[in-house]
């Protein structure tokens, strides 16, 4: 406890410190200003008598300011960049909706089911087999019945 003490009283020391310095230095420069306010004073009401008023947007009623009325501003003449460049040929114009759809739309499901489709592969193909060897043996059943029954 004795250590977070002495280091919160070096910290109001050091800030006490800071706060100090701070208010010489603004004392030192509000010291100098008065001397440029004068001045500076002087200088405002100079400006005051030499200014006049400019309007750009706005058509004073008083003659005595539209003295100061000022020209509309004139812009420069805007050149097209497009219209420079040549036209593109009408024969590599396409429909720019061919290039947005997928070529096939459902390649995503595909992908996703693709294990699955595999093993159904694997099983009918399995089936097919035994249905071939079904058939083989219910020919040759049917085979050896005529065959037996012939040669009697």
């Amino acid at each position: 406890m004795g250590s977070e003490e002495d280091s919160i009283e070096q910290a109001v020391v050091s800030r006490r410190e800071r706060l100090l310095a701070l208010r010489a230095a603004q004392e030192l420069s509000s010291a100098a200003e008065p001397e440029s306010e004068a001045e500076a004073k002087d200088n405002d009401d100079d400006e005051d008598q030499q200014q006049e008023m400019k309007f750009r947007n706005y058509v004073p009623h008083d003659k005595h300011l539209q003295e100061g009325k000022l020209a509309p501003a004139v812009l420069p003449k805007f050149e097209d960049p497009v219209d420079a460049v040549p036209p593109p040929d009408p024969e590599a114009k396409e429909d720019p909706f061919l290039n947005i759809a997928p070529k096939k739309p459902n390649w995503d499901l595909r992908r996703d089911v693709q294990k699955k489709l595999d093993k159904l592969e694997k099983r009918t193909q399995k089936a097919l087999y035994q249905l071939m060897v079904e058939q083989e043996k219910q020919k040759q059943l049917t085979e050896g019945d005529d065959t037996n029954g012939t040669a009697e």
